[in-house]
């Protein structure tokens, strides 16, 4: 379960693959339809998904260090990791600006990344329970907010979200050749065969990051723009 070798035999939308989706898919719905019950229980949703980002980031480093396999490359600055630290910020310490921010990279994103994962591992191994629990956690802590703590998001946040998005990854884009990293995935695409894989090369594949940044964001904010006009009606 926590060998570095064997495993290696994920396949994309295996059964195990299909069936972790479908998971994530019910246990969604679950916790938006089933919100008036579930409201009793917040303190134990809202503990229950901290520590599961807690626990996810700090085991991968764990897992990493004791088979021998950390790399400067595995520091925590990929955006699943910077949309965790937001969202641990926002369990201890309400923010509704900052929540702008995690609406927008911890929501479509983590889903996108379990449907093409970058994963060599199947399941149970450690790595696909860890990969796909992490980024289940990160898009359930986003409903959380949205949910069950009330943080709606405004439609210009769609640009200033971009905005925050693009002044993160200067600093990352420098990172990345000082170190000879790939955060953020700005020196090149994933290994593995995912969404990125399509997106080109050179300045191309900058320009379909920039385009596919927007799209994202904006299919994100569809179901925030309706809840949001509904409740101005109905208030």
């Amino acid at each position: 379960m926590f060998s570095v070798t064997e495993m290696q035999t994920f396949e994309l939308f295996s059964v195990p693959h299909i069936s972790v989706l479908l998971m994530f898919v019910a246990l969604s719905f679950w916790l938006v339809y089933f919100r008036h019950f579930l409201k009793r229980y917040q303190a134990v949703l809202k503990w229950t998904l901290f520590w599961m980002l807690v626990l996810s980031e700090v085991s991968w480093h764990i897992w990493l260090v004791s088979t021998g396999q950390w790399e400067l490359g595995d520091l925590p600055l990929q955006l699943c990791s910077v949309s965790t630290f937001i969202a641990i910020y926002l369990f201890l310490k309400s923010n509704q600006k900052v929540f702008y921010l995690l609406f927008f990279i911890g929501f479509l994103p983590p889903i996108l990344s379990m449907v093409t994962p970058e994963m060599t591992y199947q399941f149970p191994h450690y790595r696909f329970l860890k990969y796909f629990l992490h980024h289940a956690a990160i898009a359930w802590s986003v409903l959380y907010f949205i949910v069950y703590e009330g943080y709606r998001v405004p439609r210009k946040a769609i640009w200033t979200g971009f905005l925050m998005v693009n002044l993160l990854a200067v600093p990352i884009f420098f990172l990345n050749i000082l170190l000879d990293t790939n955060f953020f995935y700005l020196a090149n695409p994933t290994e593995s065969k995912t969404i990125l894989s399509f997106f080109g090369s050179g300045i191309i594949y900058y320009i379909n990051l920039e385009i596919a940044a927007l799209v994202v964001f904006f299919v994100t904010y569809v179901p925030m723009g309706m809840l949001v006009k509904r409740e101005r009606v109905k208030g």
